[in-house]
């Protein structure tokens, strides 16, 4: 078997001689070179999966609000829930995602792949030792570590005590999505994606099916718990099962500090910091809200399910798309092709969240009242939330647009100035979430989260652009000019149109909320829709190419 010289590349010809897990990135699946048609439909793919999942997880949520409403056994779920999940994202798919993912691709694009598999192997195997330890740790300190996370909750032993009880159940949930996470990025430098973006409906299908069985359990939060638990195992299953199927799982080894293991944790460190920069942010918000009047962490978290579901659908999925795109390209010396995706991939993502922008600031109260407010669910839940809501829907853009620019960065394997960005978003977020929460309640955590994602996609941009790591050019300025036009139709839809809507839907024993946002979410995508259309074809662009 030859290798053309120079190239970095097994010829076509001899592809199909190597096993897939050994053969390079680029030439697993389809051996096409990457284009804009391809990477757009890689994106579609994850947020559709994704999408699957935030509905099946809009679901749950409603259920949820149903079954335990937004007040004290709610709240210790809350907690129990966040725990995990706080953990997995600085450990897992923050920082893990952002080191291993360069580093994997790299060393299969330089025509390394049995390289690839060993640093796959040993990676796993440390990931499992260490998760193992944290395990073994946490779950006797439980009380300690709710304290720290809720320290409000000690006022109240018995949401205390259930909130302990909860975290104890879901803690183990860490354990398996941070090997998902290494899996799911093994299967997306390989250009495997559906697998991992589909693995989090599971959650939702267990939790589902845990509520539904309630009455087995002491209460509906015991249920819940148990089905996030048992969500972890179903995921690492399925991602098992896929690795398998194209043969790159990784397998147990003798963990060996070679230079591309060191590697690996010279970026993993400051990725892990980074990372930490927005769950510090989360945790303050638990631990201040843990004061504030029963039912504000319930507020916290039913808003920001829903501000979470086009950064779910859109920006993870144009981020889980971009990062190896552009580490693949910067490693073949396609700098410009990897500014290229980068614009593509924003413009898509802005087009495409800036609607969901627009409803949240503008029609908070009837989004919250037609998907929560039933059964324990109160009108003043309903309230509440809406205005956390409507704080979220001002980040959005940032948040969106932060997951294209970091990638800047890290397909660099630069993770130290990410991280930099973000512990100055970190500071400006605690300092104003101390400022705002006296006068604005729940609502000014909200608040202060929005002002700090904006500080942390300016720096971004700033820090790139002086670096000529990012080149935005002509397409995604006038996709940018053409979404903002667009969102002033579609505003005047939201504040001039509700009150047609309300008088064209007759009153209705139950749902009328949803059928009027129903009404109003169609005209909207109708006008909002037919002006960007419209706007870009005037500027000369098409949508699939913005």
């Amino acid at each position: 078997m030859t290798r053309c010289k120079g190239s970095g590349h097994f010829p076509s010809s001899d592809i199909r001689d190597i096993p897939e897990a050994h053969r390079p990135a680029s030439a697993v699946g389809d051996t096409v070179p990457a284009a804009r048609g391809t990477m757009i439909r890689s994106i579609l793919s994850v947020g559709g999966w994704t999408l699957v999942s935030r509905v099946t997880g809009f679901a749950r949520d409603v259920v949820m609000a149903a079954v335990m409403g937004a007040g004290p056994m709610a709240d210790a779920f809350v907690v129990a829930f966040r725990l995990p999940n706080h953990f997995r994202a600085i450990f897992g798919e923050g920082a893990f995602n952002t080191a291993f993912v360069p580093a994997y691709a790299g060393l299969a694009e330089a025509g390394a792949p049995g390289d690839a598999h060993r640093f796959a192997d040993r990676v796993f195997t440390l990931m499992l030792i260490v998760q193992l330890v944290l395990l073994n740790l946490a779950l006797p300190a439980m009380p300690w570590v709710v304290h720290a996370l809720a320290p409000g909750f000690a006022e109240d032993g018995e949401r205390f005590q259930l909130a302990v009880a909860l975290t104890r159940i879901t803690f183990p949930y860490l354990l398996f999505m941070t090997l998902v996470t290494l899996l799911s990025g093994i299967l997306n430098a390989h250009r495997h994606f559906a697998v991992a973006a589909g693995a989090p409906v599971l959650l939702n299908l267990a939790m589902l099916a845990a509520l539904g069985l309630s009455f087995l359990f002491p209460n509906a939060a015991y249920a819940a718990a148990w089905g996030v638990a048992v969500s972890g195992v179903l995921q690492f299953g399925l991602l098992w099962w896929g690795c398998r199927r194209v043969r790159v799982m990784p397998d147990l080894a003798v963990p060996r500090l070679d230079p591309a293991l060191k590697r690996f944790f010279a970026v993993l460190g400051p990725a892990v910091i980074g990372s930490a920069g927005f769950q510090i942010a989360a945790f303050a918000d638990t631990i201040i809200a843990s004061w504030l009047p029963t039912g504000a962490v319930s507020a916290l978290y039913y808003a920001d399910r829903l501000y979470q579901l086009p950064f779910g659908v859109i920006a993870i999925a144009a981020g889980t798309v971009l990062l190896p795109e552009m580490s693949r390209r910067i490693a073949a010396g396609d700098v410009a092709g990897a500014h290229a995706a980068q614009n593509r991939a924003a413009g898509f993502s802005l087009a495409l969240s800036a609607p969901f922008t627009v409803a949240f600031l503008t029609i908070p109260g009837l989004i919250m009242a037609a998907l929560f407010q039933r059964g324990a669910f109160s009108a003043e839940d309903s309230a509440r939330a809406a205005a956390v809501l409507a704080a979220y829907g001002f980040a959005l853009p940032a948040v969106v647009l932060v997951r294209s620019a970091v990638a800047s960065f890290y397909a660099r394997q630069d993770t130290k100035t990410p991280l930099w960005a973000s512990l100055t978003a970190i500071g400006v977020n605690v300092a104003l979430k101390l400022w705002l929460t006296g006068p604005y309640g729940v609502t000014g955590l909200a608040l202060a989260t929005a002002v700090s994602q904006w500080v942390n996609l300016l720096l971004l941009l700033v820090l790139a652009k002086r670096r000529n790591w990012t080149a935005p050019g002509r397409t995604l300025g006038l996709t940018v000019a053409g979404v903002l036009l667009a969102c002033l139709g579609l505003a005047a839809v939201a504040v001039y149109g509700q009150g047609l809507a309300q008088a064209l839907v007759p009153d209705l024993p139950h749902g009328r909320e949803i059928v009027v946002l129903a009404v109003l979410g169609m005209a909207g995508a109708a006008v909002y829709g037919g002006l960007l259309a419209g706007l870009l074809h005037l500027f000369g662009l098409r949508l699939r190419r913005a």
